[in-house]
């Protein structure tokens, strides 16, 4: 699928539905249950390498699951495959680079992390045919500075993120991702923002919501709180994953209690 695609659907209300996706097996099965987006995040670096963070993450690993993503989706779902810590801060043209070898391992679109400082390089990517989607709230990558507490909820705070929010829109982003911030926040952005929001931890308002692959599985010790075990009760994962897709777009999911 590709980015026009992907509008399209979000500009007729229906809502997005995302999962993280690493490999070829869950690709097709992410496909044929009807997942709108596959991220290939660098919450591998967590999930399938047993990281305590994503840092660790490199290039070339994306490169690697991207690749194998992209041959078992085959076109059905937009791939969507972060830029690791360390291939994008340091210049716009730094980004491009990596970027280039993303797209060219079968990603339609690249996320990166970071509010307004990041806006240049949005913008440097976008006009050099680049799609970009922006990543705010809780940001991972910046684990060592914010730990993984759940951001916006002071005024000060919600106020840099629609700053944020708006300077990343203007540069070019063409999704957005909410992590972990309140509900009224992610309302907020939703409606001043032109693009569609994706959600994750950032309650029911999104235009779309995402979450990691084991954490939607119960596979998790200790999940988050926006989290929820799809895999319970079901028979298959392919019943846990339609069952996922089904709560997303009839507004089921998350609830009161996986908000922030």
């Amino acid at each position: 699928m590709y980015l026009p695609q992907l509008l399209k659907k979000s500009a007729k209300g229906e809502k997005l539905v995302a999962l993280t996706c690493y490999d070829a097996s869950f690709a097709r099965l992410m496909v044929r249950c009807g997942v709108d987006i596959l991220l290939v995040g660098d919450s591998l670096g967590m999930t399938i390498q047993g990281h305590a963070t994503t840092l660790p993450v490199t290039l070339e690993q994306m490169t690697y699951h991207t690749e194998a993503v992209a041959r078992g989706a085959e076109g059905g779902a937009l791939i969507l495959t972060d830029l690791p810590f360390g291939s994008y801060q340091q210049a716009p043209e730094q980004a491009f680079a990596a970027a280039a070898r993303l797209l060219a391992a079968g990603a339609n679109m690249v996320k990166l992390e970071g509010g307004s400082i990041m806006a240049a390089t949005v913008a440097f990517l976008s006009q050099r045919g680049v799609p970009v989607c922006g990543h705010l709230g809780l940001l991972p990558q910046s684990v060592n500075q914010t730990g993984y507490a759940a951001q916006g909820r002071d005024g000060a705070g919600a106020t840099r993120l629609l700053r944020d929010a708006e300077d990343l829109m203007g540069a070019g982003v063409k999704l957005m991702v909410l992590e972990s911030i309140p509900s009224v926040l992610a309302e907020e952005v939703t409606q001043r923002l032109a693009v569609p929001t994706i959600g994750i931890g950032a309650g029911p308002y999104c235009n779309g919501q995402v979450l990691v692959l084991q954490d939607m599985l119960g596979l998790t010790p200790k999940p988050p709180r926006f989290a929820r075990d799809f895999m319970a009760g079901a028979l298959s994962l392919e019943e846990a994953v339609l069952s996922y897709a089904r709560a997303v777009r009839m507004g089921e999911f998350p609830g009161p209690e996986h908000c922030v």
